[in-house]
């Protein structure tokens, strides 16, 4: 496919989206258990995309634990229960950036001496097995380290987080032409890196 008609969003089963908003407003309602099971079904995208920006299982779920004790203080006032998936992914790229903000400011005082954290290959791995996803993982971010802050983030909510331009749009608080003109220049800058070939952005589309 050609042109930015290719990067618009899945259609939703709307009764998965119906019952979603009601779990939403029995939780801004008060329902703790109605909650949980927000955690219950988000969790694990939440977590992956903090570990995605991070490379660290640690601070990963530190942060994740703290993206869901601000949602839960802040349920009550979503207007739009229809919003909450986007809403969420909004807290959690703000708890990431606050953390990096932390974390430069803690290197003014303190000699810091970054860790690379292997953890995204699971222990079941074989040697050989490990060596290639961290291999992939080192190129996939150098290609984003030469993207520009917008088509960088943009990629990620995307490809890596799995969002739809229209909740793309929400999270960054741009709008979804803004968005698809970030993201075609970003996919057009990596199908040019012949060594990503094996991502499944294709599938992701």
């Amino acid at each position: 496919m050609d042109g930015l008609e290719q990067y618009d969003d899945q259609v939703v089963n709307p009764d998965d989206a119906a019952a979603l908003a009601e779990a939403v407003k029995m939780a801004a309602a008060g329902d703790r258990r109605a909650f949980e099971g927000l955690i219950a079904r988000f969790q694990g995208d939440i977590f992956r995309m903090v570990y995605y920006r991070t490379s660290s299982r640690m601070d990963a779920e530190d942060i994740t634990q703290e993206i869901f004790m601000n949602a839960y203080r802040g349920v009550k006032g979503l207007k739009d229960p229809g919003m909450f998936r986007s809403w969420l992914y909004r807290i959690a790229l703000n708890a990431v950036r606050d953390f990096y903000r932390k974390k430069r400011l803690r290197s003014i005082f303190t000699f810091f001496s970054p860790q690379h954290d292997e953890e995204h290959a699971s222990r079941d791995d074989s040697s050989l097995d490990h060596l290639e996803k961290k291999q992939f993982w080192d190129r996939l971010g150098a290609f984003l380290s030469r993207l520009s802050d917008a088509e960088k983030e943009v990629f990620r909510l995307r490809f890596l987080d799995g969002l739809g331009i229209k909740e793309v749009s929400v999270v960054l608080g741009k709008n979804e032409s803004t968005v698809k003109t970030h993201l075609y220049r970003a996919v057009d800058k990596f199908r040019k890196e012949q060594e990503l070939c094996g991502f499944p952005l294709e599938e992701s589309l």
